[in-house]
């Protein structure tokens, strides 16, 4: 069983450490919920991971089981077994989606194979066939963009899974389908995930084993899926020693929500 490692990990945008040392581990086949206030680096955490250019990385490591991904560009992320779910996905002008899933499937496959796959996912999640054609997102709404990140999820079959808001833009019909989709990739493919959002409402279909506290830059407390409600009534205030500032002096970032 493979194991998303995080160790120690410490990471920087201008000067100014966002991430203060991030330990936690996600084993094949669970769902690890990172919940945390306004600020506090969580959207840093998943572009940390991946690779997105413009963070500097001051210490420790991320693995997949003994595979160290920091020293590799984000393609060869991507081919070790980690995929990234953005929480504003761009549209591509120009770049089919079958295209692009042609050439990021990680062993070679007839393309009509990958065409059948494309529409198996688009059924199971209500994404129009007529989006299957489009440019990558291109003229399509901001959930609509969401079923497409999901639809690329469900045909390349990573190994892990990091979900940056997934559920932002979703109305509740929408929501359900595609968190369901990723619960049944974590059953019938041993999919890891982790799943960064502010709202437990992400979990009534996709079932966390384990929610995490992030703030200040770090992981601050575990516990299990009665933690998620627990913290939609309560806050956290509890773990925050000052006013939200991590995202101070980031720069521009089309991809970033500047509340998370």
């Amino acid at each position: 069983m493979s194991t998303l490692i995080i160790e120690g990990l410490r990471a920087a945008v201008d000067g100014s450490e966002i991430l203060k040392g991030v330990d936690l581990e996600v084993p094949a086949g669970e769902v690890h919920a990172v919940m945390g206030p306004n600020g506090s680096g969580k959207s840093t955490l998943s572009h940390v991971i991946a690779g997105r250019p413009g963070y500097e990385v001051l210490g420790g490591s991320v693995r997949i089981d003994d595979v160290e991904l920091l020293d590799k560009p984000t393609w060869q992320r991507a081919e070790a077994g980690l995929f990234l779910a953005m929480q504003y996905p761009t549209e591509v002008p120009g770049v089919a989606l079958r295209d692009l899933l042609s050439a990021s499937v990680r062993t070679p496959e007839d393309p009509a194979e990958i065409g059948e796959r494309m529409r198996i996912e688009a059924e199971r999640i209500g994404f129009g066939s007529q989006f299957l054609e489009r440019p990558l997102n291109v003229d399509l709404s901001g959930g609509e963009k969401k079923r497409n990140e999901t639809l690329q999820l469900g045909v390349l079959r990573p190994t892990f899974a990091i979900l940056d808001e997934l559920d932002s833009g979703l109305d509740v019909d929408a929501l359900r389908m595609v968190s369901q989709r990723v619960e049944e990739e974590t059953q019938e493919h041993g999919l890891g995930v982790l799943a960064i959002t502010h709202y437990s409402r992400l979990f009534e279909q996709l079932k966390p084993d384990v929610v995490h506290v992030f703030a200040d830059g770090r992981i601050q407390e575990s516990g299990g899926p009665e933690l998620a409600t627990e913290l939609e009534e309560t806050g956290y205030e509890r773990w925050v020693t000052a006013p939200a500032a991590a995202s101070a002096g980031l720069p521009d970032d089309p991809f970033a929500d500047p509340l998370a």
